[in-house]
């Protein structure tokens, strides 16, 4: 854990998590004081700049904080990881940056861009209609952003609109097996103006500098959902083998820990993911370290950025759900800590950023061959 996260407060996060946990599987979101937790740590101003009150941690500090959460709850991870739109929210003008830092760097905010919606231009802003899915996080956020399409505007990169959350409406639509508390519900939005400088190119170029908007930007998107899955799977694993010491068997059989098919699957697990973990962070520091001496993050490195994140997460919904399968008949249980971990890694490994289709875009890229749109 970054040192700037190892602390009494942050602890204290991590402990109400684990305690939360089945609450945000009932309710489908992540509880308020949970949300107001996360603000209180700097999840929401981790990759904010200094002149806004910030902490411009690095890639791999922010990555690593949201691994431990994680590790507590899959669905509370994946709400935490969105701390990254400080680095796509930058591309505002300055002006507005101020006013949306006016009152503090910690702002809660949600986006959901796909499929951009026709917006209509009027006067120096545009008027937004439209419904859109998987906004994450939505029913705590203080501000939405919405993904549009205006009339004559050419570029390959989506337009987003940001808004007051009062304004958007929340349809409670999502309804999953697996990070069932995240809220990714749909957003829908009726006939609401927008100022011009209230809407940004996603991944545009920021309107303030800081060495982390010039990490990709699609990389460090995929790293932080990938992160996720292996928090999900290093608590599986963890508790697998708590589990494995203290079992007993109804038939009379050895406890798990003792039965030879466990102990090889628990370590090929353990060199399995700390293995890929390794790669991950060790790609992570490297490119860092490019931008930090100034040097523009090449396609290959970009690549391996992205192979890393796909690899961590099928590579931890392949351990999440080895481990599942070795707990047994308890496993089954709606709410068995293994089932839950099984089920949100597999969801994060289904994600477009880190489905098994990447492995060819990354393949392709390796070989010489190009890469493809949206990718590396």
């Amino acid at each position: 854990m970054p040192e700037i996260w190892a602390n009494r407060q942050f602890s204290h996060l991590l402990e109400t998590v684990r305690h939360k946990a089945l609450e945000f599987r009932a309710q489908r979101r992540i509880s308020a004081d949970v949300v107001e937790l996360f603000r209180k740590v700097g999840v929401y101003r981790a990759l904010v700049p200094a002149c806004f009150g910030g902490m411009e941690a690095s890639p791999a500090e922010f990555l690593e904080m949201v691994e431990a959460i994680a590790t507590a709850d899959g669905s509370a991870g994946w709400v935490a990881s969105f701390g990254v739109s400080a680095t796509y929210l930058a591309a505002l003008p300055l002006d507005t940056l101020k006013e949306l830092y006016g009152n503090g760097p910690d702002v809660v905010f949600a986006g959901a861009i796909f499929p951009p919606q026709p917006a209509t231009v009027s006067g120096d802003g545009i008027i937004v209609n439209g419904r859109w899915r998987y906004a994450s996080g939505c029913t705590g956020a203080s501000l939405i952003g919405v993904g549009v399409s205006v009339a004559g505007e050419v570029g390959k990169l989506p337009r987003m609109a940001v808004m007051p959350a009062d304004k958007v409406t929340i349809e409670e639509t999502w309804d999953t097996i697996g990070l069932a508390g995240t809220g990714s519900h749909d957003v829908v939005v009726r006939d609401v103006y927008v100022p011009k400088e209230w809407t940004f190119i996603r991944g545009g170029a920021p309107s303030v500098h800081l060495p982390v908007y010039d990490y990709p930007s699609l990389s460090l998107a995929a790293q932080v959902l990938a992160v996720v899955g292996l928090g999900c799977a290093r608590r599986a694993l963890d508790e697998l083998t708590r589990f494995a010491m203290g079992s007993t068997s109804i038939t009379g059989a050895p406890v798990l820990a003792d039965r030879s098919y466990v102990q090889s699957a628990v370590a090929r697990c353990e060199a399995e993911l700390t293995a890929v973990r390794h790669f991950f962070y060790d790609e992570t520091r490297s490119a860092w370290q490019d931008v930090l001496a100034g040097r523009a993050v090449s396609e290959e490195t970009s690549n391996r950025l992205r192979l890393a994140a796909t690899s961590i997460a099928q590579v931890s919904a392949r351990v999440a759900h080895e481990c599942y399968a070795m707990g047994g008949i308890v496993a089954t249980e709606r709410d068995n800590i293994l089932a839950r971990c099984m089920l949100d890694s597999l969801v994060v490994a289904q994600h477009a950023f880190l489905a098994r289709g990447n492995y060819e875009a990354a393949g392709r890229i390796l070989l010489g061959r190009g890469g493809r749109p949206g990718y590396p």
